[in-house]
């Protein structure tokens, strides 16, 4: 059965970095595109960043030039560098995507960044 794992959330001040990551395990013949969405307390979940089969890039405006998104297709990894984080960056990460042309959901990891 295929699975997407997040890890890599934590608790950081106003400026710091993290980097998560989100393992997909299983018997896996396809990757397609892969994302990162976030969730705030009481708000919609909304897209962070995109990353296509050929390696394509898309951000939210909020995150533009201070998050990276990047794969690794041989570990069936996808990586979501945070740099220059803020208090509006708190959320739930979660990590989505389309393995054997259907779409998975990870769990869910909790990132929360203080003033």
């Amino acid at each position: 059965q295929v699975q997407l794992v997040e890890s890599g959330g934590g608790s950081v001040q106003a400026g710091g970095s993290l980097r998560l990551s989100c393992a997909a395990s299983g018997t896996i013949f396809s990757i397609g595109a892969m994302c990162w969405y976030r969730q705030a307390p009481g708000k919609q979940r909304e897209l962070v960043a995109t990353i296509t089969s050929s390696g394509g890039t898309n951000y939210a405006d909020s995150v533009k030039g201070r998050f990276s998104i990047s794969r690794d297709n041989a570990k069936s990894t996808l990586y979501l560098q945070m740099n220059t984080l803020k208090p509006e960056d708190t959320a739930v990460y979660y990590c989505n995507g389309f393995l054997n042309l259907r779409e998975y959901w990870g769990q869910g990891t909790q990132v929360t960044v203080s003033s």
